[in-house]
């Protein structure tokens, strides 16, 4: 049995009933409105995997102390806490590099997780099909390879030998690489054999106009996909409650389509997992519509926008047609001061259509709809819009085959 596998209880789905703090800074870069909005991400992101979380702990600096993330006093407060609480886990909003995970480990005299690891451990909890196993587990061993050393050094002491011979601590950490290598080109292989494979699938429904709804992660895809297939799917107000591509035929109006619902994205996505995934967000790229799902109610659902549209230009589907569909309005109480508003105003999609009543008009050269999949407002809209891009992508086909 490799040795790493004895720090590796931070790389599976975790029982719940384990307490944990979040740790983030507040930089010239990312004031303190962002900070908590994020600290707040990875609350919920924590609470996914069941953990308990007990306090949050910011500090302001320029840039990450390079040993320790946070300053020596801001470390102190906190192995001072984690001690007296008997906490868990300590949770950092930004990745570690392995030396920072290594003395903070160290100082705190618990178990260290970044924000990418912990998205990491939700994948591998949620993930169901033989492909997004199969990418879990490789984004896993990518990512812990680098970080090997961190979980070897109760052997730095066994430095015993001649003057540059190597100790067995070095030379087991080297032979638990070549085998952590060696996985990782297995499971590549696996991986490239199971894309062939849904590719095939693929072109097997290249006849039927395909649908796939985007978004960032929790605004709601899975309840309309729910809603729009008519299907049992789980739809569960929690992070990537989706991690595996689910498919399913749709007929609308007397136009049959497949529609996919994917993993949602997120800030700060690992970029081992976009790597990993990328056979599976292949069912975005080849799509010939996307449902750009947004939660109308988020604060900073534009920011959340630009991060997904950032990943969409990360696997090559920026270009794609698209429907905005803002989602979640039955929840946004529109104020006095937002139907007062003067015509000279700056408004948002979403408060323009909550102050006029026009649930269906383009923003940003694509068609918005408004909608609650929950409630089912305004899902007539949706569908005439659906209805109205399938026909264009009709037609487009045969053009293209007449020539």
């Amino acid at each position: 049995m490799l040795m790493y596998r004895h720090s590796q209880s931070n790389l599976v789905a975790h029982e719940a009933g384990k307490t944990a703090i979040l740790v983030a800074l507040v930089t010239p870069q990312q004031p303190l409105t962002k900070t908590e909005e994020y600290l707040t991400e990875l609350a919920f992101l924590a609470g996914t995997w069941g953990l308990k979380i007990v306090k949050l702990f910011m500090q302001r600096l320029d840039y990450p102390h390079g040993a320790t993330f946070v300053g020596k006093g801001k470390l102190e407060e906190i192995a001072a806490f984690i001690k007296v609480e008997k906490v868990d886990y300590a949770i950092f909003d930004d990745e570690l590099s392995p030396s920072q995970a290594r003395n903070l480990e160290k100082s705190l005299a618990c178990e260290i997780l970044d924000r990418s690891l912990l998205i990491l451990n939700i994948f591998s909890m949620r993930a169901q099909t033989k492909q997004a196993r199969t990418q879990v587990e490789l984004a896993q061993y990518q990512y812990l390879l680098p970080r090997l050393t961190r979980m070897w050094t109760h052997l730095s002491s066994q430095k015993g030998g001649s003057a540059g011979m190597r100790g067995p601590g070095e030379k087991e950490l080297e032979t638990d690489k070549r085998i952590i290598q060696h996985k990782i080109t297995r499971l590549r292989e696996k991986l490239a054999s199971i894309t062939q494979q849904c590719m095939i699938r693929r072109k097997g429904r290249a006849d039927l106009v395909r649908v796939a709804l985007v978004g960032y992660t929790n605004v709601g895809k899975s309840t309309l996909m729910k809603l729009l297939s008519k299907s049992d799917i789980l739809a569960d107000n929690k992070l990537f409650a989706t991690v595996d591509a689910t498919v399913r035929k749709v007929v609308l109006n007397n136009h049959p389509f497949l529609l996919t619902d994917t993993v949602g994205f997120i800030r700060k996505l690992p970029h081992t997992l976009v790597e990993c995934f990328k056979s599976t967000l292949a069912e975005i790229k080849e799509a010939d519509l996307l449902l750009h799902v947004i939660d109308a109610s988020h604060e900073s659902f534009q920011e959340q926008m630009a991060i997904v549209n950032q990943t969409l230009a990360e696997i090559g589907a920026e270009g794609l047609p698209r429907i905005l569909v803002f989602n979640k309005i039955d929840i946004i109480a529109p104020s006095k001061e937002d139907i007062t508003r003067t015509a000279q105003a700056i408004d948002t999609p979403v408060e323009v259509a909550l102050r006029t009543g026009r649930y269906s008009h383009s923003y940003n050269g694509h068609p918005a709809v408004f909608i609650s999949a929950t409630k089912g407002l305004h899902i007539a809209l949706l569908k005439e819009s659906i209805t109205k891009e399938i026909e264009r992508v009709q037609v487009t086909r045969y053009i293209k085959a007449s020539y």
